[in-house]
């Protein structure tokens, strides 16, 4: 049974651990498709993706129709960009490039309504369109998950601090960035930056946060669940459709060398 998008920051609070994935294709086809496998939530990506605030809308309702909540990562940590992604009605945002407590401390004032915050009233969609604006209002303080983006060797540094921050409810961990930062390469198998990673899923379970990280596959996730992350991002939409073109190509190939192989065998003899 699918459960709504307000269950989402609930559920990482009691602790359960939530599977996801990037959507970086702009298409709500491929959105749909994607969140249709069984993820708990999908992501999608205007950091790195090419997703105008019109297109962002349409993804997230191509999330709604299979019944999964649609994260959005923002492509900075400012306020105009946090609040369209919530304005169009994501259940809540990744936050890139939060270095420090003051950093969180304005992802945090981006995403909240006053007293808690400085987020401004749109009925827009979220709010129904404004049929829903007053229930808008009161429930999405409590409702809206705000994830903080860990990538940097600063952030690393700060991290209990970022998790600290009221409002903060998980650090994402990015191990891609990080090993980028650190200089130890592209962040996928054995170039993760493990040591970084387990200091901050460890600072932010210090501070009763949740802690996610992404991976490109199901592989190590027991390995970090025992370190104590309890979300994940499990690969992208682009990455499964490159990796499954590849794979057939290969296996297509291979048959194809094989059966040449055995005629050139058959007409030698």
């Amino acid at each position: 049974m699918s459960r709504p998008p307000a269950d989402l920051r609930a559920r990482l609070h009691t602790g359960e651990t939530l599977l996801g994935t990037f959507c970086t294709v702009p298409d709500p086809a491929i959105v749909e498709m994607t969140a249709a496998a069984g993820f708990d939530f999908v992501c999608i990506d205007t950091e790195h993706a090419p997703t105008s605030r019109g297109v962002l809308e349409s993804l997230i309702r191509a999330a709604e129709v299979t019944g999964r909540p649609a994260l959005v990562r923002v492509a900075d940590n400012r306020p105009e960009l946090v609040g369209a992604a919530l304005d169009g009605g994501a259940a809540g945002v990744i936050v890139p490039g939060v270095d420090t407590a003051s950093d969180a401390r304005r992802a945090v004032r981006a995403t909240r309504y006053p007293p808690l915050g400085a987020r401004g009233g749109y009925p827009g969609r979220a709010s129904g369109y404004n049929r829903n604006l007053a229930n808008c209002l009161a429930r999405a303080n409590d409702e809206l998950l705000l994830v903080a983006q860990v990538e940097s060797p600063a952030a690393v540094a700060a991290a209990r601090e970022i998790a600290a921050v009221d409002g903060i409810d998980a650090l994402y961990a990015a191990p891609g960035d990080l090993s980028v930062a650190l200089g130890a390469g592209s962040g996928t198998g054995g170039g993760e930056p493990v040591e970084a990673l387990r200091s901050v899923v460890q600072a932010a379970r210090d501070e009763g946060r949740s802690a996610g990280l992404f991976q490109p596959g199901p592989e190590r996730v027991g390995e970090w669940l025992a370190h104590g992350a309890g979300f994940f991002l499990l690969g992208a939409d682009a990455l499964f459709l490159t990796s499954a073109a590849d794979a057939t190509v290969s296996a297509a190939r291979a048959v194809n060398s094989s059966r040449a192989g055995a005629v050139g065998a058959a007409q030698q003899s």
